[in-house]
């Protein structure tokens, strides 16, 4: 499998490659980056056949999509898929703010708002900053943080805006694999054709394999895995990297640990494992990774062309670092 191999996003005509660029790090995620560095990265997942890239109003409160924007322009059109969220208008004064986020841009923020009319207001401001006409996937964000508004309300906007071609699919993104089940369930037919999850199938936590990956294969949605260096944890354990734990749980650090020494085993790098691992499910269209640099960006495409001996995975179940029921990618 090759970072830039495009495939059919699930039931849609929308195309994706198999890796995916998260641009949640240049919207300034736990650290800042310039408009270059931006730029840069951006640059550099072209040039390594990247075509999907996935941001967020939220994401900087309103810089990660500009910054997007800025770097895709020029480039043909129909041959990137462009991923935005709504759920989140980013206002003046707007109060739902996060610390996640360094030097945001002074007197703006977030509030949520599932709303129909607040979702497409949320879409034409996306638009504005992206400098698109339309968006090839749409995911509701965080859906549980209003849920019966974002099934029903949010949802209607969303099927409004595919029907008239504005939208190429409607997509949830999660962190939470039962939001998603649930989400599925209960929104209006033909109901979303895509679910990104995040950190809830990767070689850390599989609860996404409960219920909703079968889910979603069953009825024919694609799957784009996020978090599966699990926010950095897989990539730098070390107290204070910046991964998004304040504290890691011991039971976790052990984890990573027993992987570590896994990979030293049969000399895998983590995060060849780490991007390998969610192929195995057929539900699982591509993977999407962050990055805040062209070197990260390299680092990630790299890891991504190199290959996992089956033995690996044989042994990471037979040791209990993976479920039995857990799909492994094929050699």
């Amino acid at each position: 499998m090759r970072a830039d191999e495009v495939v059919p996003l699930g039931r849609t005509g929308v195309s994706v490659t198999r890796l995916g660029l998260g641009l949640a790090s240049i919207g300034g995620l736990f650290a800042p980056v310039s408009d270059e560095d931006a730029a840069r990265t951006v640059d550099r997942a072209w040039e390594a056949g990247i075509r999907l890239f996935d941001t967020a109003p939220v994401y900087g409160y309103g810089r990660s999509e500009r910054r997007t924007g800025a770097a895709l322009a020029g480039r043909p059109r129909g041959t990137y898929a462009l991923c935005t969220k709504v759920g989140r208008l980013i206002v003046p004064g707007g109060t739902d703010t996060q610390p996640i986020w360094a030097d945001p841009p002074p007197r703006v923020g977030p509030r949520r708002d599932y709303s129909y009319a607040g979702v497409m207001r949320s879409v034409e401001d996306s638009l504005e900053r992206l400098g698109l006409d339309r968006i090839d996937v749409l995911h509701v964000h965080d859906p549980d943080e209003d849920f019966p508004v974002a099934v029903t309300d949010a949802y209607r906007a969303l099927a409004e805006l595919r029907a008239r071609g504005t939208v190429g699919a409607v997509s949830i993104g999660v962190n939470h694999a039962p939001v998603a089940a649930r989400y599925l369930r209960e929104a209006a037919a033909p109901g979303p054709d895509c679910v990104m999850l995040a950190g809830r199938y990767n070689l850390l936590d599989h609860t996404g394999l409960d219920e909703l990956l079968p889910l979603c294969a069953a009825r024919g949605v694609a799957v784009l895995a996020a978090g599966v260096y699990q926010s950095g944890l897989l990539t730098d354990p070390r107290p204070g990297a910046p991964h998004g734990y304040a504290t890691v749980p011991t039971a976790l650090a052990r984890r990573v640990t027993a992987w570590h020494a896994l990979c030293r085993r049969y000399g895998v790098a983590p995060t060849t494992a780490a991007l390998a691992f969610p192929f195995g499910h057929p539900a699982v269209t591509s993977v999407v990774v962050g990055a805040r640099t062209a070197a990260e960006v390299a680092d990630t495409a790299g890891a991504f062309a190199r290959e996992v001996p089956q033995e690996f995975w044989t042994t990471a179940k037979s040791t209990g670092l993976l479920p039995p029921e857990a799909t492994t990618p094929p050699p």
